[in-house]
């Protein structure tokens, strides 16, 4: 039989106790530690202890006008990130990975950078700025094991902090299958003006845009591509998400949107109410949909 998935707590701990300061991420019963800094409070971050630990490091910031990043290792990443303080002046956040009791080495933090690379690469919402893939040192299968659990853990904590270039929202094809834990809901989406249908569903909490689905070939509007749904439907076409065929886009991929609303927004190339515009087989709207589910959740 198989066990739930357990819950995980995470600790967000505002350094300065600002929103937008440095702040550190930790997990329970995980020896990683996140530190997020500001550029403007570098200084300040390296004079910390776990500055001078082994680890791996990230930094982040814009080049002109695309989001950077660049992915380091080192026995001492506080003063490999002062060498780019000089060298790389496009970034403008760092993250340091280190542990409790400094307890990586050299071969295991060359590892997680190798990886690291890997899954960005290979989610491709963020340009890096490294120059070549690094290969993977060779560890023990016991430390391979302990890296990848590691590795999970970097995964859930960085979204967390708003990083998430490492992030796959791309779902398997052919179509997402219900569960009889959590069945499907289907929901269609045709704009006839436009020549676009797309189908999505629903399933464990993710609304997915089904691959073969077709979009606006291109954002509505001169100006508009700034709003962050006109970016999220540049970045689906510079991932290969979204792939030009004649007038209009396909979706080569299945792919999970946060909400109705920014699915239909990337499919009609416009702002778009979505808990309106996509409807089930039967013709309800989401919004009528999700009202009839909650009006079966009993009384507390």
């Amino acid at each position: 039989m198989t066990s739930p998935a357990l819950g995980r707590s995470l600790e967000l701990h505002y350094i300065n106790g600002q929103p937008d300061g440095m702040l550190t991420a930790e997990m329970f019963n995980w020896t990683g530690h996140v530190l997020l800094v500001p550029r403007a409070q570098l200084s300040q971050a390296l004079a910390r202890t776990e500055a001078c630990y082994a680890g791996i490091y990230l930094l982040l910031g814009e080049k002109e006008g695309e989001t950077l990043a660049y992915v380091g290792e080192s026995e001492d990443i506080g003063s490999r990130i002062k060498s780019h303080d000089a060298a790389k002046d496009w970034w403008s956040m760092a993250v340091l990975v280190t542990t409790a009791g400094n307890k990586l080495n050299k071969a295991h933090v060359r590892y997680l950078e190798a990886r690291l690379i890997e899954q960005a690469k290979s989610v491709g919402r963020t340009p890096l700025d490294n120059g070549t893939n690094p290969p993977r040192p060779t560890l023990s299968e016991a430390d391979v094991s302990k890296m990848e659990a590691f590795l999970e853990n970097i995964f859930i904590v960085l979204p967390a902090v708003r990083v998430d270039l490492f992030i796959q929202r791309t779902r398997p094809t052919p179509t997402v299958a219900p569960t009889a834990k959590a069945p499907s809901a289907e929901f269609i989406l045709e704009t006839k003006k436009h020549g676009v249908k797309a189908r999505a569903v629903l399933v464990e909490g993710e609304f997915v845009v089904e691959a073969g689905s077709t979009a606006r070939l291109a954002w509505e509007g001169v100006g508009s591509e700034m709003t962050s749904y006109g970016q999220l439907h540049q970045e689906l076409r510079n991932e290969g998400v979204l792939q030009p065929q004649g007038t209009v886009c396909v979706f080569a991929n299945n792919y999970a949107f946060k909400s109705p609303s920014a699915a239909a927004a990337v499919v009609n190339g416009r702002p778009a109410n979505g808990t309106v515009e996509w409807k089930t087989p039967d013709g309800q709207t989401y919004k009528d949909w999700e009202a009839q589910q909650l009006s079966t959740v009993p009384a507390s």
